[in-house]
């Protein structure tokens, strides 16, 4: 039977929640405070039938905070996650061999895995230099593995995020690694690797657009290897507000069938 895939693209540069709060900070140009806080409230929504002959459906509801002095930053997300389908399809892994397989629809709902994540800005070398942020990042394993919301081990990841003006738009790029821990209820996760690399361009001043293209190895030995492309927009509509909204357009029959995400936030 095809194993079921998805991924919530919510760690690292990908769309990753904090991560737009970067790029606007960028676009934008200001001079971070001494002391930068920032909260972002998001909502993910995916459906389709990666490969299985019914439909599984993911609600995905984080809640971030971010604080910043200096070269370092902190950031916490906390999620509330639904997920109705055969429960093989977990947030940022993927489709599983379940040792308990089930064949029926069932809801599940609960609090998420956390993401703890600790940032280091490297300072330019040069005015021309690319702007280099390492990321270490710690899934918590929050959520409940017996409803199929998580595997109940804890994850970690490394990555290097680099980017870089040309006139107004800036390219980005990611590299980084997941260490995954073993789990009693599903076999086979597994280290693996991801890249990312895009563009964002600001339409007017408080209106920009951009897309990456998403790689990430198999998370699991039942699991394909994914790509992704992701277009998004952000409407920033005050110095302290900002708006982002995106998609993913999938290339393998794994993929979602829909998939939209809205995130809104708020520094102060």
């Amino acid at each position: 039977m095809p194993i079921a895939h998805n991924r919530l693209i919510l760690q690292g540069k990908c769309i990753s929640i904090l991560v737009l709060i970067f790029i606007t900070h960028g676009v934008d140009g200001q001079q971070q405070p001494p002391l930068n806080h920032a909260l972002s409230i998001g909502a993910y929504y995916a459906k389709g039938d990666y490969g299985e002959l019914l439909d599984t459906t993911i609600h995905f509801f984080p809640v971030t905070y971010s604080l910043d002095r200096g070269n370092w930053g902190f950031q916490l997300m906390v999620p509330q996650i639904r997920i109705e389908g055969l429960g093989n399809v977990l947030v940022n892994i993927g489709g599983l061999n379940r040792a308990v397989t089930a064949t029926q629809v069932s809801t599940s709902s609960g609090i998420g895995d956390s993401v703890a994540t600790l940032v280091y800005r490297f300072d330019p070398i040069s005015a021309s230099a690319p702007f280099v942020e390492l990321r270490l990042d710690a899934k918590l394993p929050t959520a409940d593995e017996e409803k199929g919301l998580g595997t109940g081990e804890a994850d970690y990841s490394i990555q290097a995020d680099l980017s870089q003006y040309f006139g107004t738009a800036m390219i980005f790029a990611t590299l980084g690694y997941n260490f995954r821990g073993t789990s009693r209820l599903y076999e086979g996760l597994q280290d693996s690797a991801f890249a990312q690399l895009g563009f964002v361009y600001p339409l007017n001043q408080g209106w920009s657009f951009g897309t990456f293209y998403d790689y990430r190895e198999a998370a699991s030995s039942f699991t394909p290897e994914t790509h992704d492309l992701v277009p998004f927009v952000s409407w920033q509509l005050n110095e302290k507000w900002t708006f982002t909204a995106m998609t993913a357009w999938g290339f393998t029959d794994a993929s979602a069938d829909i998939t939209a995400l809205g995130q809104l936030s708020y520094r102060w």
